[in-house]
């Protein structure tokens, strides 16, 4: 399924479930009217923090924008995932496990390639994120603070809060990163 159909469907769903109007949840997520017509219309391919901006209006996790129905058992394979990528696939991120009823994560696969560095403005309340990297090195800021993660290293941090990934080195880094809510 076409993930731009599938986003476009569980907006729409997820927005009237809620009785929101596209003004009503354009002032709770900060994202525009226009753009989120767009994006109900499937005219529209958001960014990963549009997403998440609209994953915050509607006080749902960030899956539950692009995940398709869930069968009983699943075998993923990364060809089958839902890959979402920025700035000229600088940051790719493979969505591995989603939220369900019976599931409070969701599980990423993030490659950032070198010398680049992706921004988030923050997820939604009640969030952890675990980090574990591992291939290369990666420089997370948390509002003030720089933390350098090495392979094998990991981090858990409240994820509500802005928080930026760098790659400063010549090489792809891979880590694994597991957004918690509770």
């Amino acid at each position: 399924m076409n993930l731009n159909y599938i986003i476009s469907t569980n907006l729409r769903r997820l927005r009237t479930d809620r009785n929101l109007s596209l003004g009503q949840l354009s002032e709770l997520s900060g994202v525009s009217k226009v753009m989120l017509s767009q994006i109900e219309k499937g005219e529209s391919n958001p960014t990963i923090n549009t997403i998440w901006k609209i994953a915050i209006g509607l006080n749902v996790p960030y899956t539950r924008l692009i995940d398709s129905p869930m069968n009983d058992a699943v075998i993923i394979r990364k060809s089958d995932c839902k890959k979402q990528s920025e700035n000229k696939n600088s940051f790719v991120s493979y969505c591995y496990y989603t939220t369900n009823p019976n599931r409070s994560f969701e599980l990423f696969k993030v490659e950032l390639q070198p010398h680049c560095k992706h921004s988030s403005d923050g997820h939604n309340t009640k969030t952890q994120e675990y980090i574990f990297v591992i291939r290369g090195e990666l420089t997370i800021r948390l509002t003030t603070e720089e933390y350098v993660l090495q392979e094998g290293d990991s981090i858990q941090f409240d994820c509500s809060l802005p928080h930026t990934f760098i790659n400063n080195l010549d090489t792809v880094l891979e880590f694994t990163d597991i957004i918690y809510y509770y």
